[in-house]
Formats: C-alpha cells, sequence, structure tokens
C-alpha cells in the first residue's frame, strides 16, 4: 500500500530526534502557529536556528526542542494531539507515491472530517474545497493558494506519518494542510515524496487509526 524507502537515519532515536524538528520547522513559518511558537522560544531564550538549523547531535539541544514541542503541542505530556499516542514508536524515512499519498488520511478531528466529506481523506476534500465548502464557516481558501504554490514548483517539509505497522494504515500527525495542497494538483508531483513514518502497534486507536 505504500513504499518503504531506504533508512536515512542512525536508528529510531536519530529519526525521533529529527521528528521533533521537522514538526517544529514546519509550524515555524505557518501563520496559525508562528506566533505562538515563536514566542515560546522567545520566552526560553531560544534561537530560531534550534527549530531551522537543529544540531541532532546536541543532547541539550535535543531536550530543548522535545520540551518546546510539549509546550506547543503537548507531546511529552502525551495530552491534545498526542493523547493516546505510543511511546515505543520507531520512525523511518521513507519514499511514498502520489497514489499512495491519496490513501492517507487526516487525524480524527472534527473540522478535517467535515472538509473531507466524513472520510478523513485529502483526496476526498479537493473536491469539495473546489466546489466552496466551508466547514464551520471556515473559508478553505488557504488550500487552493497552497495547492498554486506546489503547482508553481514550490518545497515543502516533508509530511509526518503515522501507521500501526506494514500492513496499516496512514494517518497525518504533521502536515494536513500541505497534504490537502497535494490532493488539490496530484498531476503536479513527483513520481515519489518523501515522508517521515512513525510505526508502532500501540498506535492503534490514535487518531482514527
Amino acid at each position: 500500500m505504500w513504499a518503504r524507502g531506504a533508512w536515512r537515519c542512525g536508528g529510531c532515536g536519530q529519526a525521533a530526534r529529527r521528528r521533533w524538528s521537522r514538526c517544529s520547522c514546519a509550524e515555524l513559518p505557518a501563520a496559525r502557529f508562528r506566533d505562538t511558537l515563536q514566542a515560546l522560544l522567545d520566552q526560553a531564550g531560544l534561537p530560531e536556528r534550534l527549530v531551522t538549523a537543529p544540531n541532532l547531535d546536541d543532547p541539550a539541544e535535543n531536550q530543548a526542542r522535545e520540551q518546546l514541542l510539549t509546550q506547543h503541542r503537548e507531546y511529552g505530556t502525551r495530552t491534545g494531539l498526542f493523547d493516546g499516542f505510543p511511546h515505543d514508536v520507531c520512525w523511518e524515512w521513507m519514499a511514498i507515491t502520489p497514489a499512495e499519498l491519496a490513501t492517507v488520511r487526516y487525524v480524527d478531528y472534527d473540522y478535517w472530517v467535515e472538509l473531507s466529506g466524513g472520510t478523513c481523506l485529502a483526496v476526498d476534500a479537493a473536491p469539495r474545497i473546489r466546489a466552496g465548502v466551508t466547514p464551520f464557516g471556515v473559508s478553505s481558501d488557504w488550500a487552493l493558494g497552497m495547492a498554486q504554490a506546489v503547482a508553481d514548483g514550490a518545497r515543502f517539509p516533508p509530511l509526518i506519518l503515522v501507521t500501526t505497522g506494514p500492513s496499516g494504515g496512514l494517518v497525518v500527525l504533521e502536515g494536513h494542510v500541505r497534504l490537502t495542497a497535494y490532493m488539490l494538483c496530484p498531476d503536479r508531483l513527483p513520481p515519489e515524496l518523501e515522508v517521515l513514518v512513525g510505526s508502532s502497534p500501540g498506535a492503534a486507536g490514535w487518531g482514527g487509526l
């Protein structure tokens, strides 16, 4: 259902550190999260490079990033987005085709459920967005703007996905907006995209898995 890529990092621990960095790095430029994340960096007296140019071999930096992600996304406390998220997740870099990407589901959250018409699939959200759907009164124009950027050749950070294992489905942990944009212009995507995938049998039940 999805293609395994080669390992490109030194084991699960290194991949996890990359995941923390990718998650924060992807959200720093995003309008929805920029102010909050920047405020947390400023409050802790941490430089922006902690997120944008991380040193993954520095234990102090890695701890600071995990604390930042906990403050921002409740990672360490396993609440909010990470409620029910397992601790034994193994992270791998993989390659995924546009066709396989179309099977990736949104996390089970009211907005994304409504946007997709109940399926949690971005491929189903795409025609609804083009038809002008406004889940809970919120315009979907943001998706059209990013889709145009994708069509124009813009590059974005890799999606972060979660699965229960090789035979399990894939759910987005970070990158819902990017996934939506990709499904609005799948013909403009490369043959494969690099993604970071977290795998654990304990993920069953998290996010709709």
